[in-house]
């Protein structure tokens, strides 16, 4: 534990849905809602305005719906979510050269490596500063911890929200700690958050006046001990800066369980490329190449299959990918389909085609690979992909960025029914922009390229 606050926490407000709101004046102030739009669609982030309602992220679309019917619904632009967020951490970069990043819209500062702030006036003023950056040059708000430790400087910024700072001094930690509920503090799901609760400790006061031994005794060792730890303010993990990922993978979800062997197959294949993409855009290789299906009946089942060496080419994982689908029953139908690369290294290794193949003959001698259960996809994942979009025609997503050749730039609010519903604004527009309806074949409807959300 340090003795002054130097270690930050940023956490942008309601970041997807703040970026939308900015983008399309229309909605400033209104509730809106990202995430997958479909049957099966999840909640990826809720404006505040949608969260009066009861909306919350990982929530699904439909409930979503029933509880906000007017809010706007879009379909997520990562690309500029990314756009926003490398703009952001070079603010933080600015500050340190210890920074850990958890998310697109979520990271650590050591602010004492940085030489940036050593007390509690410092580090105020920097995440003053900070905030009114992020503003200038985003648009939107951020809300901003600081504390002598990654747990109280996180908790601060949850404290701090929206659009806040809050500090907790050194000396203080115990004493804010301990009317909060045991949910505040890192590890406590709702799960162990149940079962302490039923052992009488809801608090993280009845946490720290329990003792080690009892929360060991209820927990285990190692989770006891270190929840004791956390109960008294204790945290001494360092800020990281390399956060070495340890595989690279895509998925998507489809509003209809896909039943053609066919069309399946076509998926992992389009899937392989993508994930190659974003293998080669991070400037990496991996050697064992991953197969996810979720089945109609929820059943999760992943193949792997490993190589003799790292690869990027994208052939090579179609390949393998394709063999370890052969193996998987999809009769009953598919709802989810993904691949990854894990394994991850700086190069990669030549005559990776032969080496596949002997891959594939020896995990045919083998008689496959084994099937686990393995945990839920990220909300940002579980994005559905529109049937007519997969399949190569034009369709309009929602939230998405369009150009009209009379018109300009908008976003599209609606389509159906052979239309669709195009909202003519910039993000610089004083106020909401006018609405056309077009058929679906428009030919001076393209699509657009998305605007910066500040001095366009």
């Amino acid at each position: 534990m340090r003795t002054a606050p130097t270690i930050l926490h940023l956490d942008m407000d309601a970041f997807y849905a703040a970026v939308e709101q900015a983008a399309k004046p229309s909605l400033r102030g209104k509730p809106v809602v990202v995430g997958g739009l479909g049957p099966r669609g999840v909640v990826a982030t809720a404006s505040y305005e949608a969260r009066r309602f009861g909306v919350h992220s990982a929530m699904p679309t439909a409930q979503a719906r029933r509880l906000a019917p007017n809010a706007a619904y879009l379909v997520p632009r990562f690309t500029v979510y990314r756009a926003v967020s490398e703009t952001v951490m070079e603010l933080l970069g600015r500050l340190s050269p210890l920074v850990e990043p958890l998310s697109l819209d979520e990271a650590f500062v050591d602010l004492e490596a940085g030489g940036s702030a050593d007390d509690e006036a410092s580090a105020r003023a920097v995440g003053e500063r900070l905030r009114e950056q992020i503003r200038e040059l985003t648009g939107l708000s951020g809300s901003v911890g600081l504390a002598g430790s990654k747990m109280l400087a996180k908790i601060a910024s949850e404290e701090a929200k929206p659009d806040g700072l809050c500090l907790i001094a050194p000396g203080t930690e115990r004493e804010m700690l301990a009317p909060m509920s045991v949910r505040i503090l890192p590890g406590v799901g709702p799960a162990t958050g149940d079962h302490l609760r039923r052992a009488g400790m809801t608090t993280v006061a009845h946490l720290a006046e329990a003792g080690e031994d009892e929360l060991v005794r209820l927990l285990g060792k190692a989770h006891g001990a270190s929840l004791h730890r956390m109960a008294q303010g204790l945290d001494d993990r360092p800020v990281v800066a390399e956060r070495d990922a340890k595989s690279v993978s895509v998925e998507d979800t489809f509003d209809v369980d896909l039943h053609d062997r066919v069309r399946v197959r076509s998926e992992v294949e389009r899937l392989a490329d993508r994930c190659v993409e974003r293998l080669r855009g991070a400037g990496r290789s991996g050697r064992t190449v991953v197969l996810k299906v979720r089945r109609f009946d929820f059943s999760t089942l992943t193949r792997s299959e490993t190589l003799r060496g790292p690869t990027d080419d994208p052939g090579v994982v179609r390949e393998a990918a394709a063999r370890l689908l052969e193996g998987v029953d999809t009769t009953g139908g598919v709802r989810l389909l993904g691949v990854g690369v894990s394994g991850l290294a700086d190069f990669t290794q030549e005559d990776l085609f032969a080496q596949a193949a002997e891959a594939a003959a020896a995990a045919a001698a083998a008689g496959g690979t084994a099937a686990e259960e393995v945990a839920p996809e990220p909300v940002e994942a579980a994005v559905e992909v529109p049937e007519a979009e997969a399949a190569g025609e034009r369709r309009w997503l929602a939230g998405h960025d369009v150009r009209h050749a009379e018109y300009g730039a908008g976003w599209v609010q609606g389509s159906g029914l052979g239309r669709v519903t195009v909202r003519f604004e910039e993000p610089g527009s004083p106020g909401p922009g006018r609405v056309r309806t077009f058929r679906v074949d428009e030919p001076g409807l393209e699509r657009g390229e998305p605007l910066p959300l500040v001095g366009g």
